[in-house]
């Protein structure tokens, strides 16, 4: 008896009951209840996987009675019945979340056949819960959800890399969750009791970031009025997470590579060295290999944080991820957003799939909560996502992605002064649509554009610049000649 499925049969009429009782039990674990209060107690204090209710239980009411066990944490299958059926009684149970709804007189034969392929239904929704886990499981590291190819070596390399003391260097653009696999593999190194300190090398100057990382001495420089701990001291026995690493200046660059190389600092006035040990694990979102051969960045401390390279694709190269990452937004910003979870509505998920994300996870992550603040129906739909989602084409380019050409290679060996010309302005244009995205914030404008605050800074800048000097240029409108006579 204990391998049978349970019935709860919840009628007001005893003969009902009783009749519905002796035609299941054969095949069923059969429980009775006259009204919704003896229905409770079942439910609450026994497995009940099918409640077969009468819609009236004299003066209870059967569809208060199918809210109260749906709202339960383990909710039977509801099935009604009533003498007073109506296509609107009908709407309404189904709306409320009953499997079906059936009017008296009732078919015994009937009755049986639907609790028996309720029963598989739900027997089928669980397994595809459970192997939906098993999915997210296997694919998926510390929060870092992936089923993609691209991102299956990439998993396994953060579990391959974790549990050794070797730097790390991630690359990728903005957006992408640098973070979160710097922080996935410290959790998974065996000192997830440590810190992990996270620096931000672009936010800071170069004498604010040197200060901030290895520390300084009271009366170091103007304003420092009393010693500071640095962020490698704040690591020891940790991680240290370095973002944006190519942004920091050559004089830092020397005494990064000391510590790397030493295991030791020296605090910003004082010559006193101090044991560390600490694990680095730097990202980027520039080329640093290119940027070595610039001579912008030492080639001796590139090489100290490449031990292990993982390089982040970006959303537009792993498309077929954005389905499990919605799901796992939508679920999670509900909750943030005192909402209930609301699934993603058929029009969203096309669309989603042909915009380019720019922005990445981020902006994807951004978009999703935007659709769950303003749905106002039971799905996200595509209205309710932002507007740009709706013309895919509205940034036209990124900078990240340089466009293929057909031209040929003479062509496009001597671009003609007016290309270059449409390259930066397209270039300009794409930065004031940024900013206009992101209400005239520059930091989130430079996240969606994959570059630094810094850059877009400078870029802002030459933008100034250059209207300067195409103001200078402009030739003045000669006066106007009177003919001669």
């Amino acid at each position: 008896m204990n391998d049978q499925a349970t019935v709860l049969i919840v009628d007001d009429e005893k003969h009902t009951r009783d009749g519905l009782r002796l035609s299941l039990e054969d095949d069923f674990d059969c429980y009775v209840a006259s009204n919704a209060a003896e229905a409770m107690e079942y439910l609450k204090n026994d497995h009940i996987d099918v409640m077969l209710t009468d819609l009236r239980l004299g003066e209870d009411d059967g569809m208060k009675l199918l809210d109260a066990a749906l709202a339960l944490p383990k909710a039977p299958v509801c099935i009604m019945m009533t003498a007073y059926g109506s296509v609107d009684t009908a709407v309404e149970a189904m709306r409320r979340g009953a499997y079906h709804f059936v009017t008296k007189p009732l078919n015994l034969d009937e009755v049986e056949l639907l609790i028996k392929r309720a029963l598989r239904s739900r027997s089928l929704e669980h397994e595809n819960v459970v192997l939906k886990q098993q999915v997210e499981r296997k694919f998926s590291i510390e929060g870092i959800l992936g089923q993609s190819e691209v991102m299956k070596p990439i998993l396994d390399t953060i579990q391959q890399v974790a549990p050794s003391r070797a730097t790390v260097l991630i690359e990728g653009e903005s957006g992408t969750g640098k973070e979160l696999v710097a922080r996935a593999i410290h959790n998974l190194s065996g000192r997830p009791k440590a810190n992990i300190v996270s620096v931000h090398c672009a936010a800071l100057s170069p004498q604010i970031l040197e200060s901030e990382l290895f520390g300084h001495e009271r009366g170091a420089f103007t304003g420092a009025q009393e010693r500071r701990i640095g962020r490698f001291e704040q690591a020891n026995g940790g991680t240290l997470f370095l973002d944006e690493i190519g942004e920091i200046d050559a004089s830092t660059q020397v005494k990064l590579l000391r510590a790397l190389g030493e295991q030791t600092i020296e605090r910003v006035g004082s010559s006193k060295p101090i044991s560390i040990n600490v694990r680095v694990i730097a990202a980027t979102n520039r080329d640093l290999a290119k940027m070595v051969e610039e001579g912008k960045f030492r080639e001796d401390l590139y090489w100290r944080l490449r031990v292990v390279t993982i390089h982040l694709p970006p959303l537009r190269e792993r498309k077929s991820d954005i389905a499990v990452l919605t799901d796992h937004f939508l679920k999670e910003l509900a909750k943030a957003n005192g909402k209930a979870y609301k699934p993603l509505g058929e029009d969203a998920m096309p669309a989603l799939m042909r915009y380019d994300w720019p922005g990445n996870i981020r902006e994807l992550r951004a978009a999703v909560e935007h659709g769950i603040v303003m749905s106002n129906s039971s799905r996200v739909m595509l209205k309710h996502l932002p507007s740009y989602l709706l013309n895919p084409g509205s940034l036209g380019i990124s900078l990240r992605a340089p466009k293929t050409s057909n031209a040929t290679p003479s062509e496009a060996a001597t671009p003609s002064p007016k290309s270059d010309l449409d390259v930066n302005e397209a270039e300009h244009q794409l930065i004031l649509t940024a900013l206009q995205r992101s209400g005239n914030n520059r930091t989130v404008a430079a996240e969606l554009l994959g570059m630094s605050r810094r850059t877009l800074q400078r870029k802002l800048k030459d933008m100034n610049m250059v209207r300067t000097h195409r103001r200078r240029m402009q030739p003045e409108t000669p006066p106007a000649q009177t003919p001669a006579s």
